[in-house]
């Protein structure tokens, strides 16, 4: 249950997150914004991480597992962003949103025993958002093969990092390992911006905006890292995925952007999976 309960949390602000990135996105490029965000999520975290205990668990080996961890999720988002910015939402989504499959399945390969109830709730969940991402309509934007590739790069890298950190946090505290993430997650951004020559300078008078998206990003990631000192990892990645959900009615009740019926099933459908889910935890 704890698991579940995380997971949800994270859908929670990461769908606040997205909704606040589609009143930003204009402002500089992806690389940009998210750079400015994962640096904003290192000052909020940087001074409970240290006073954390669990610093005497890393050995080198995990010192360097936990960066490869913050790097795969961090390019993870950016896949997400390019993905959304080329393709069309009713297809991207739907790839993005299916990592909760691979975390499934992944407990199966590490011998945990998942019933068919667990796999269809998880196939519920997954097969919501993509109802909910079929109901956006078409946005004049035509699928491609590269919009595809980014969308499944995204899924890819979520369904990695989210494992990666489960298993850092079996051996030490979530903060000590979300704060090392997140550093190396900036660094790598960072790179990627110096070395497509970005500007960054759009994005700076929007500061205290990217300052509350970096506590959002971070209080998802914190979330499901969180998760793996439970049983059942993994149902933390299969609820997170509902963030596309709360994104639609943030924006369906703040911005007044309609929901059509399928959305609406959609949204049935997926929280109908977290509630059997919730049976099993």
């Amino acid at each position: 249950m704890e698991s579940l309960l995380l997971g949800l949390t994270a859908a929670l602000v990461w769908g606040l997150h997205d909704f606040t990135v589609r009143r930003v996105s204009s402002t500089a490029s992806a690389a940009a914004l998210y750079m400015l965000v994962l640096g904003f999520g290192v000052f909020w975290i940087l001074p409970f991480a240290i006073l954390s205990p669990g610093w005497s668990a890393f050995t080198p080996g995990l010192t360097g597992f936990t960066v490869l961890a913050g790097l795969v999720y961090a390019f993870g988002v950016y896949a997400l962003y390019r993905a959304f910015a080329i393709g069309p939402v009713r297809l991207v989504a739907p790839i993005c949103g299916a990592y909760p499959l691979l975390s499934v399945a992944l407990a199966v390969v590490q011998g945990q025993e998942v019933s068919a109830l667990v796999w269809l709730a998880a196939a519920a969940v997954v097969g919501g958002v993509a109802l909910v991402a079929r109901g956006e309509g078409a946005t004049g934007q035509a699928a491609s093969p590269a919009s595809i590739l980014w969308a499944m790069t995204a899924a890819v890298g979520f369904f990695a990092s989210f494992g990666m950190l489960h298993s850092a946090t079996e051996q030490s505290a979530a903060l000590p390992v979300a704060l090392i993430a997140r550093i190396a997650g900036f660094a790598g951004i960072l790179a990627l911006v110096l070395w497509q020559r970005g500007d960054v300078r759009p994005a700076l008078p929007i500061w205290p905006t990217l300052a509350m998206m970096a506590a959002l990003d971070l209080g998802g990631m914190f979330a499901v890292t969180a998760a793996g000192s439970f049983d059942r990892p993994e149902f933390a990645s299969v609820t997170s995925s509902c963030f596309g959900l709360v994104t639609v009615l943030l924006a369906w009740r703040f911005l007044r952007e309609p929901v059509r019926p399928v959305q609406w099933g959609g949204i049935a459908t997926a929280f109908a999976g977290v509630a059997v889910l919730s049976s099993q935890g």
